[in-house]
């Protein structure tokens, strides 16, 4: 019997007009401090972490629990201190010093075959790397995740990264913290981008919740359920 595929929850903070940063070198910081804990504890409650390839090359997030409350709740329970850890990259072009190889538990890197021997040589032995044949199919992400005893899978971007969950109709929740500010840049990076998503435009999905943290705005919404 295959193993069941992960509850998946897309999270983001974006600009009012829809980007994740600025065009700048610099991380624009979207969120404030009473978001940026609602994003700990969600991550606290999972038992996987998603970013693509391109997130860790321009970011270089760590993707921890950073209450020490939380991981002492989470190694109570049986579970590692910090969600596993996982990203994508058809082309293995992944440097071994980002700092998301090197802090918290394990790590996965799901590449192609062409990719998988230079990024197993390149990360040996800080991380596992699947090969998934020609593609980075999500489905057989979710599956071998599934596998591997993963129950809540948490995906934080970036923006190719949520399409693609979306338009694959893989998205079980969405979660939008929507911030007071405008971009209005044209090379920034967006939240989602084109792409055929399911039943297009006119297709409401139901919204789960929505409240303020501080000055932004969390949106839930379940993007498989349409609004009544």
């Amino acid at each position: 019997m295959a193993a069941r595929r992960p509850y998946v929850l897309l999270s983001a903070a974006m600009s009012v007009d829809g980007f994740l940063d600025d065009a700048s070198p610099d991380r624009l910081l979207l969120s404030n401090p009473a978001d940026f804990d609602r994003v700990d504890e969600e991550r606290a409650g999972c038992d996987a972490i998603l970013v693509g390839g391109n997130t860790l090359r321009r970011d270089n997030p760590r993707l921890l629990v950073n209450s020490a409350a939380r991981r002492a709740s989470r190694v109570a329970v049986g579970k590692p201190e910090h969600p596993l850890k996982v990203t994508l990259s058809a082309s293995g072009t992944l440097d071994a010093s980002l700092a998301f190889w090197h802090t918290g538990g394990a790590k996965l890197a799901y590449t192609t075959s062409a990719a998988a021997p230079g990024l197993r040589a390149r990360l040996a032995p800080l991380a596992e790397v699947v090969d998934l044949g020609t593609g980075v199919d999500l489905g057989a992400v979710l599956d071998d995740l599934g596998t591997r005893g993963v129950e809540r899978l948490m995906v934080e971007g970036g923006g190719s990264v949520h399409t693609q969950f979306l338009a694959q109709g893989l998205a079980d929740e969405l979660q939008l913290a929507i911030a007071p500010l405008l971009v209005g840049q044209a090379g920034a990076p967006r939240f989602a981008g084109p792409a055929d998503y399911p039943g297009g435009p006119t297709r409401r999905m139901r919204l789960i919740e929505a409240r303020t943290v501080g000055d932004v705005v969390l949106l839930r919404y379940a993007p498989k359920e349409t609004s009544p």
